[in-house]
């Protein structure tokens, strides 16, 4: 196609800044090597934050922001990718100082671009997205230092947010028996649907009254809030638990002793989807495709479109939502 159609955010001449979908060309894009007609993206906070002016995700403008796409080759100079190609594209730059993938078109280096599954759609791919694919590195890192069901209740923060939402599905498909936190309405049934076997206020996993060690509650626990949330998880999970910490909602400050770890063993693991090793990247793709794959992630899913994706992108920064919104382009 000559021309196609993307979302751009702009700054206006009074400093503001405005978000519309226009047409445009081919020489809009940035180099790259692989060139990709985009079937599906993914809406994420950080594609939110990236309309606002305070946001801190653009640095110059117009820019077309999307950290999630997964589409067809149509163009490459790689010799990892040809045209007809299905792909996925998420993390390093993409979305945040490059081109993204509110877009129909989009040019990205080969290092970016991961080859679909073939148990897995371009439909399915983007109902995980970044969200979905730091969740499996999550729960990755659980079964790598040897979680099992049989452990005990492992907790989950911000259960109600892509990463938490999708976290709480796979390990309760897996046979875990997850405590989820949530404090946004219709949370719990929500999550309950996915599988958890309580859902608890935000609260409860950020107590008033601070301990180095507290009771020991929790087999393993997954963090993507940080702050005071991390630090409870920390002092009240169980001897030899695991921890795996992969945001900072709350707040990106840790307070903790080192008890946790020299008195009851804890394994503290940070969690990187954004420069996570090629070879890894496609190990947890694949993972997604089959032994991650959520027979009900449609229940977190609001499909829309691209004309519809500013008043989407609006309400996460106003007031948030349950569940993931995709973008579908074809």
């Amino acid at each position: 196609m000559s021309t196609f159609r993307a979302l751009f955010v702009e700054e206006e001449p009074d400093g503001k800044v405005s978000t519309s979908v226009k047409e445009t060309d081919l020489k809009t894009l940035p180099d790259g090597d692989v060139t990709i007609r985009v079937h599906y993206s993914s809406v994420n906070y950080k594609d939110a934050l990236a309309t606002l002016k305070d946001g801190k995700i653009v640095s110059r403008y117009p820019f077309i922001p999307g950290i999630d796409a997964s589409g067809i080759v149509t163009e490459s100079t790689s010799t990892r990718f040809k045209k007809g190609d299905a792909v996925i594209v998420t993390s390093y730059e993409f979305g945040v100082s490059h081109f993204g993938g509110f877009s129909e078109l989009i040019r990205v280096p080969e290092e970016w671009v991961v080859p679909l599954p073939k148990s897995l759609s371009l439909r399915d791919a983007m109902c995980y997205g970044t969200a979905g694919f730091t969740a499996s590195l999550s729960v990755q890192a659980l079964l790598d230092n040897g979680a099992k069901p049989e452990d005990g209740p492992i907790a989950v923060s911000g259960a109600s947010g892509g990463v938490g939402s999708i976290t709480t599905g796979i390990l309760a498909q897996m046979g875990f028996s997850v405590l989820a936190s949530s404090g946004k309405a219709g949370s719990e049934i929500l999550l309950e649907k996915l599988g958890a076997r309580e859902v608890v206020s935000r609260s409860d996993f950020n107590p008033e009254k601070k301990r180095a060690l507290d009771t020991e509650r929790f087999a393993h626990a997954v963090d993507s809030v940080g702050g005071d949330v991390l630090s409870y998880f920390l002092s009240a999970t169980k001897y030899g638990g695991t921890v795996t910490a992969c945001g900072m909602a709350l707040s990106g400050k840790l307070e903790t002793t080192v008890f946790p770890f020299i008195l009851r063993g804890i394994s503290l693991v940070g969690i990187d989807s954004v420069y996570c090793p090629y070879e890894k990247r496609v190990h947890i793709w694949e993972q997604i495709a089959t032994n991650f794959k959520l027979a009900k992630i449609d229940t977190l899913i609001h499909e829309i479109s691209l004309d519809e994706l500013p008043k989407a992108l609006l309400q996460m920064t106003n007031e948030g939502m349950l569940g993931r919104y995709i973008v579908k382009f074809i």
